[in-house]
């Protein structure tokens, strides 16, 4: 059965910004704050690196029942039995995905439009990962921002699960929560803070996820 996912609070990884603290060390603190979900996004690092530092995060995440998820490499995803990948507008064509990890594995896919969002959904996407919403700094490649009204007009299209993502911090996460998202998907604000377990409670407290939570 495909495992139940909480988005709320959904932790995107990048060793670049973790103020040389260890992958494990940063999201376990996280964790414990109250992140609900965990994608690992390397670019940079060789395939066996990858595995390695998701066998070290699936150890760590699998005996308190939060999924990891695999930005773009559905082969490290096959090969540590991760709970779903993450796949953008430039990766493997979703219904590829999906023929070769089957229906049990989560596929969420990055949308930058209502255009895409109808897209995603039509193709058997499991969540949607709406970005950017806000401009940020962590990735470059991205369209101009949707901003909250880009935001609406996708939660208005689509009935699936919303990740925001892009730009999200303590500051706006309530009013991305109240434009219809279902989980913010948090790197720098929790990554590169002193604590990454008090930025995960503050952004949980702030935009009012706590009584969203499964766990």
């Amino acid at each position: 059965m495909k495992m139940q996912i909480d988005y709320s609070l959904y932790l995107v990884t990048d060793r670049g910004l973790s103020c040389g603290r260890s992958l494990v060390e940063v999201v376990a603190a996280a964790i414990e704050g109250g992140v609900s979900c965990v994608q690992l996004r390397e670019k940079n690092c060789s395939t066996r690196t990858f595995i390695e530092e998701a066998m070290a995060l699936q150890n760590l995440l699998r005996p308190k029942s939060i999924p990891l998820i695999i930005n773009d490499r559905i082969d490290v995803a096959m090969a540590v039995g991760a709970d779903g990948v993450h796949l953008g507008q430039d990766d493997m064509p979703l219904g590829d995905a999906r023929r070769i990890l089957g229906e049990q594995v989560i596929i969420g896919i990055s949308v930058e439009s209502v255009a895409d969002a109808r897209r995603a959904a039509a193709g058997g996407a499991d969540y949607l990962g709406v970005s950017p919403v806000f401009a940020t700094p962590t990735k470059t490649d991205t369209a101009e921002p949707l901003g909250l009204e880009g935001l609406r007009a996708i939660r208005k299209t689509v009935d699936l699960p919303l990740v925001a993502i892009g730009g999200v911090n303590v500051q706006n996460c309530a009013s991305v929560i109240a434009a219809g998202a279902d989980g913010l998907a948090v790197v720098s604000a929790i990554v590169s803070a002193p604590s990454p377990q008090k930025a995960a409670e503050e952004l949980c407290n702030v935009a009012g996820l706590q009584s969203k939570r499964i766990r």
